[in-house]
């Protein structure tokens, strides 16, 4: 809630921000639901935490960091040696 606070008044200097911003969580405090609802903001994640230590947001930091690593380093179905599925189903049809 309290980094929620924060992108308020950081969109309030500079609206821009806002394309730099994304939450991490929806803090069970009353108020933040309304924070992310001005800042047009979908949470990554909706735990119901409320500890104002950034636990949800180590959350979803491992989440990006996941998503990431499945766009940089994940294989192609070429490079994994995935067969086309038409080519299986011909195969399959074609007597031995």
């Amino acid at each position: 809630f309290i980094s929620g606070a924060a992108g308020l008044i950081a969109h309030g200097l500079c609206p821009r921000a806002r394309d730099y911003m994304f939450a991490s969580h929806r803090s069970a405090e009353k108020g933040h639901r309304a924070v992310l609802s001005h800042l047009k903001l979908r949470p990554l994640l909706d735990l119901g935490l409320r500890l104002g230590e950034g636990t949800g947001a180590v959350l979803a930091m491992t989440l990006v960091e996941i998503a990431a690593a499945c766009l940089s380093d994940m294989a192609t179905f070429g490079e994994a040696g995935v067969s086309d599925r038409e080519d299986e189903q011909v195969l399959a049809s074609e007597p031995s």
